[in-house]
């Protein structure tokens, strides 16, 4: 019986994670170093760099616009390359892993883009973060797609964000990097997932670090109007563990890191807060951003809180009144400040490097070191400041209370004497800085240096002194998804009143179905749950649902949800839909609650007799919608449905399906049936006159063969005619994607026109 990837995973995670276990994994372990504002402790750090001197040590090939990270002498590092002849199908971004010290590789994972928005030179935009338990080295790639691998890149487990979890992707590319906590790895990401989690919202998700299951999400902002890549900065709140970040939504929050419950959220601007914060003290954070303010016209601000020192019972929203100061003067866009002692150094738009008085938020000095900036952040070590600045050139300065003194300036040129892009933030390990840039990434400083290790983290509390009296339950998995014929298993554990892990709950344990009273769709998984075990079996011929499973262990409870998705032999007419909703004068109800981030993005109507599903254009956001029904781990299946466009002369709808990531489409705008992926990537077309209104049916299919190549196949005709011999168009990949989910598309441009699907059919191919 096949199951779910995460539970197939967990005897390889647990493996390769005991193999290297309480290893003491320490250097500059995520992308903003060991005290979560990119200051280091390190001392004998170099005064000055330029590209080729003496006191550069190696340079590595790559595109990169992230920062390395170091663990125990290996770096690693994301970027991307045109590995091959083609420049478009042999672009793949990369995982890296070199010797920190001489810069040769010591191993390379790459990854092909699938079904994404990501242009190609936003690719690389992001950092890796190492587990300072195991060494597990953690990435997200542009696209959602989640990866594990051990120091010697053996892989631990990844996971599909956008098939699982309806994972929004965007043409810059921002995905930022990931964060581990205690047994936790946390990702940010914008997701339009189901139920509760439908409408679009930027949202964190914590997966166990060894098994990679889904431990808690979070949702603590409100709808936002941005993505961000601001990733977690951890503290203490009371007796909990608490983190910090900004979001898409404007908002400053602060989320319980052990159970992802929010606690507080404060709106700093309009638009997406980019910019790590840092806190200050015990009671204060100083954040950053570059949008517009909410209460002036001008954009971008620098601002210290007063939080709370208190955990609230439920969300608090913070009034103005906590600002202990705003300086608005010289704010940066995505570039995070860093805090040495009572002083802010941070950089700006128009190329200014910024000390400010973290006391009182007054400007100290303000240098003009470059024309611009955009995401490049400084780092800190030895009295000097280390800045990269995008057009291309790097200046190091030793600050002053009065000024900045500048030590070095160098200018990075390629090739063509043009300057280089840096966009990353500078690491610092063992008497070096390591520079990623578009054109390489660069290593100078002292070669026989030696790593400080520095934790700002408050030790672990011993195990005798924890509290071991259970007072909450959580299930992992928090959310689930099977294919018929499989089963879903739970683990129970008992938090305590810190959220800490005590002990698996095993006995004792009630299970239901349980349908939550805000629910507003009521709704049961369909597949049998043993009462005792919590174990969740869908039969062969299960029907697509999603529905939540409650436990009650000792008068407290917890929930769980999950659903059963399509799997070969699944046909859907919508014939049985009772259409009980009106809306803007039509009589509608919702499309299946299993199909990911559907609710709010297609409505189930009658059209010429039949009922069918149409998207909504009530929301521009979403004039480009891809939803998922199928499992993740399908492969060589047939996908077909009659699909149909509207427009007029001047602009008409594109409609298709998803099949095995490749989006299949008949785009009425230029009468043509295409195959992509991502469309820089993969994107071939062959005329088809499509008249609007007219119901076609497109049938799909896309054959993998043993060298990893493949073809993409479909064929298009008018309904009710008989199905042609031949395929319509073959596109051969040279690098096939080997699975993916089933689903729908629609392309409404300016969201004005609709698509129409019905007769959904997913077979397996003969």
């Amino acid at each position: 019986m096949k199951m779910p990837m995460t539970i197939r995973s967990l005897a390889l995670g647990l493996l390769a994670a005991t193999s290297i276990a309480s290893a003491d994994v320490t250097g500059w372990l995520n992308w903003r170093g060991p005290n979560q504002n990119g200051t280091s402790a390190e001392a004998n750090l170099p005064d000055s760099w330029k590209p080729g001197a003496d006191s550069q040590l190696w340079k590595y090939d790559l595109n990169g616009a992230g920062a390395p990270v170091i663990a125990d002498g290996k770096l690693y590092i994301f970027g991307y390359g045109q590995f091959g002849d083609d420049p478009a199908e042999d672009v793949q971004e990369t995982l890296l892993c070199l010797d920190a010290i001489t810069g040769k590789k010591i191993w390379e994972k790459r990854f092909t883009d699938y079904i994404s928005d990501v242009v190609y030179n936003r690719y690389g935009v992001g950092s890796p973060v190492i587990d300072p338990e195991t060494g597990n080295v953690y990435l997200q790639t542009s696209n959602g797609r989640c990866v594990a691998f051990t120091a010697d890149g053996e892989p631990v487990w990844e996971i599909s964000l956008i098939e699982k979890l309806a994972r929004l992707t965007f043409p810059n590319g921002r995905t930022g990097s990931p964060a581990v906590f205690e047994n936790l790895v946390i990702f940010h990401c914008v997701t339009a997932n189901w139920g509760t989690t439908g409408p679009a919202r930027d949202r964190f998700y914590a997966f166990d670090k060894i098994s990679g299951e889904l431990v808690w999400y979070s949702s603590p902002g409100i709808r936002p109007v941005d993505s961000s890549f601001s990733m977690p900065v951890f503290g203490q709140l009371g007796d909990q563990a608490v983190f910090y970040a900004g979001t898409g939504c404007g908002n400053v929050v602060c989320v319980n890191a052990r159970t992802g419950k929010p606690v507080w959220r404060f709106q700093l601007s309009q638009g997406g807060v980019n910019s790590q914060v840092v806190l200050y003290g015990d009671d204060k954070l100083i954040a950053l951003h570059g949008k517009e303010n909410i209460d002036a016209t001008s954009k971008g601000r620098l601002v210290c809180l007063k939080i709370p020192t208190e955990y609230p019972k439920e969300q608090v929203v913070l009034d103005p009144g906590v600002e202990l100061w705003r300086n608005d003067e010289h704010i940066g866009f995505t570039s995070s400040p860093i805090l040495v002692k009572d002083r802010v150094y941070t950089t700006n738009f128009t190329g200014e490097l910024i000390s400010v008085d973290a006391t009182s938020g007054k400007t100290l000095w303000h240098e003009k070191l470059a024309p611009d900036q955009i995401h490049a952040s400084p780092a800190y070590g030895d009295g000097k400041i280390y800045a990269p600045w995008f057009e291309g050139s790097f200046v190091v300065v030793k600050p002053t209370d009065a000024k900045a003194e500048v030590l070095s300036h160098a200018d990075i040129k390629a090739d063509d004497g043009t300057g280089v892009k840096c966009l990353a933030a500078p690491t610092i390990w063992a008497g070096k800085v390591y520079l990623s840039t578009r054109d390489g990434l660069y290593c100078f400083g002292n070669k026989e240096g030696k790593f400080i290790p520095e934790n700002s983290a408050k030790a672990p509390v011993p195990a005798d002194k924890q509290d071991t009296k259970i007072t909450q339950l959580q299930i992992v998995p928090a959310e689930f998804a099977i294919s018929p014929g499989q089963k879903q298993d739970f683990k129970v554990w008992g938090l305590s009143k810190s959220g800490q892990r005590v002990a698996v709950v095993s006995s004792g344990l009630s299970w239901e179905k349980f349908v939550p009273p805000t629910a507003r769709v009521k709704a049961a998984v369909d597949a049998a749950l043993d009462a005792k075990t919590g174990t969740v079996t869908a039969a062969a011929d299960a029907k697509i649902s999603a529905g939540a499973l409650k436990v009650t262990f000792n008068g407290m409870s917890a929930t769980t949800r999950g659903r059963v998705h399509a799997g070969s032999g699944y046909a859907e007419d919508f014939e049985a839909v009772d259409l009980k909703m009106e809306y803007e004068g039509e009589k509608v109800n919702f499309p299946p609650l299993a199909w990911l981030g559907a609710r709010i993005k297609w409505h189930v109507l009658e059209k010429d007799g039949s009922k069918v599903i149409a998207n909504r254009l009530d929301n521009l956001l979403f004039q480009r919608t891809m939803n998922f029904f199928g499992d993740p781990e399908m492969s060589n299946y047939v996908l077909e449905a009659d699909v149909m466009t509207d427009g007029n002369r001047r602009i008409k709808s594109t409609v298709g399906l998803v099949n095995q990531r490749y989006l299949i489409t008949l785009v009425g705008n230029q009468d043509t049936l295409e195959v992509s992926s991502n469309h820089e990537r993969v994107k071939k077309s062959v005329k088809f006159p499509i008249k609007t209104n007219t119901w076609y049916h497109l049938k799909t299919h896309v054959k993998a063969n043993d060298d990893g190549t493949g073809e993409v196949r479909a064929k298009a005709w008018p309904k009710g005619e008989d199905e042609p011999a031949d395929w319509t168009i073959k596109v051969p990949v040279k690098r096939v994607h080997p699975k993916g989910s089933a689903g729908v598309f629609a392309f409404s441009p300016q969201a004005q026109k609709r698509v129409y699907v019905d007769n959904i059919k997913l077979s397996n191919a003969k």
